[in-house]
């Protein structure tokens, strides 16, 4: 992954409002990655409710999004991500939410991941399509394994198409079919229990390819009428219509733990 890369979104845009354009759809409107947000929750919601004292582990966490929920439901939350800037972000989001005591946060390589200990619930979410290099991305699902707790579960949202569809791949992006990554967790020692969907409307993935190419006064209002048409299938359909979803949840415990 590009260190530089992610330093740029961070300092562009991790320092403003919400920060979502750092962490969602780089640079995009913020109605646009309001929506984006809006999925991921209704996604995650069901293992979002962690218990206190929970050990969480929040990689890729960006401005601290995810972290600074997990942690304010009582969590002992572990936030790492490749970019410094982001780290400095989540920090003093979560000073501001009043869960610093129950955050930590280290600038580390998802594919040398070193943190101490092991984890009731570890969560990533679009952290491996950005990993391009295969080697990297099977190390950094190996080290996901290794530090989750025998009972624990690790839960990835990523894009994972249920077939191969290359047309928003990019220099720092993939969109793997949702079997490639079945194959690796198993060759990695995890199980897939459940696999949900989050966003089954193909709007705003037939506009991204294209957006370059559009006039620039015209790219506001085709986002904005992309994500008006999304709202109403992504919203009630997105966990249920799962072979039409673009992103995928998977939930995942060690190969032979407890369910």
């Amino acid at each position: 992954m590009n260190t530089a890369y992610w330093e740029e979104r961070a300092c562009r845009f991790g320092l403003q409002g919400d920060g979502l354009a750092a962490v969602c759809s780089y640079g995009m409107p913020a109605f646009y990655n309001r929506l984006i947000d809006w999925c991921q929750r209704l996604a995650l919601r069901r293992w979002l409710r962690v218990r206190p004292g929970a050990r969480v582990l929040d990689v890729g966490c960006g401005v601290g999004r995810w972290s600074c929920r997990l942690a304010a439901r009582g969590a002992s939350v572990t936030g790492i991500d490749l970019s410094p800037t982001m780290i400095e972000q989540a920090g003093r989001r979560a000073a501001a939410h009043g869960v610093a005591a129950r955050c930590r946060f280290f600038a580390q390589n998802l594919a040398a991941l070193e943190v101490h200990g092991q984890f009731d619930l570890i969560l990533g979410v679009t952290v491996l399509q950005h990993i391009l290099e295969p080697e990297s991305l099977r190390a950094a699902v190996q080290r996901l394994a290794s530090h989750l707790a025998p009972n624990g579960r690790l839960i990835l949202l990523e894009a994972a198409p249920a077939r191969a569809v290359t047309r928003c791949n990019s220099a720092i992006f993939e969109a793997r079919p949702r079997l490639e990554y079945r194959r690796l967790f198993e060759a990695c020692g995890l199980t897939v229990e459940s696999v949900i969907g989050v966003d089954p409307a193909p709007f705003k993935s037939w506009l991204l390819p294209l957006l370059p190419w559009i006039p620039r006064a015209l790219r506001t209002p085709a986002l904005a009428a992309a994500t008006l048409l999304a709202i109403p299938i992504d919203l009630p359909f997105g966990r249920i219509a799962i072979r039409h979803s673009w992103h995928a949840v998977f939930a995942l415990r060690r190969a032979g733990g407890q369910s």
